[in-house]
């Protein structure tokens, strides 16, 4: 089994956040009322660009160091079904060569990662077929 450079405290935050920012929609409720009660709260499930889950998920991934960005992405790509554990080398190769592209690595892999629908359950997929159990409730990351 690979050894992960990133916590699985820090992978489950994400994994948290991830499912948070996943469920936000697009602006469904045009005539917002002045506070949340006269609008059924509803605002709070809009995606938009002053959205404090993404902020917070953006910022928490780009002050991840470069090890810790790629076995995310590595993660991700596993979850998903682009190898098997028994090919984590690959896909781990296949993430810093995608990573060498980018012009901005650190803003770009985060633009990369909250662009794939349904990143938190992606990432928990491939805890679990790496065997890491992430699961516990966590409000706040551990650095």
């Amino acid at each position: 089994m690979p050894e992960l450079a990133i916590s699985a405290d820090k992978v489950a935050f994400i994994i948290e956040k991830a499912r948070e920012f996943d469920v936000k929609e697009a602006a469904s409720d045009p005539d917002s009322g002045s506070n949340p009660s006269d609008d059924d709260e509803i605002d709070v499930l809009e995606d938009s660009n002053s959205d404090p889950v993404a902020a917070e998920l953006s910022g928490f991934i780009r002050a991840l160091n470069e090890d810790e960005q790629l076995d995310l992405v590595t993660l991700m790509w596993l979850g998903r079904g682009d190898g098997d554990v028994d090919e984590w080398d690959d896909l781990r190769e296949r993430a810093v060569e995608a990573r060498s592209e980018y012009k901005a690595p650190r803003r770009e892999t985060v633009q990369y990662l909250l662009g794939e629908p349904m990143l938190g359950d992606l990432l928990a997929d491939g805890m679990d077929e790496l065997g890491i159990d992430w699961s516990d409730e966590r409000t706040t990351p551990v650095s």
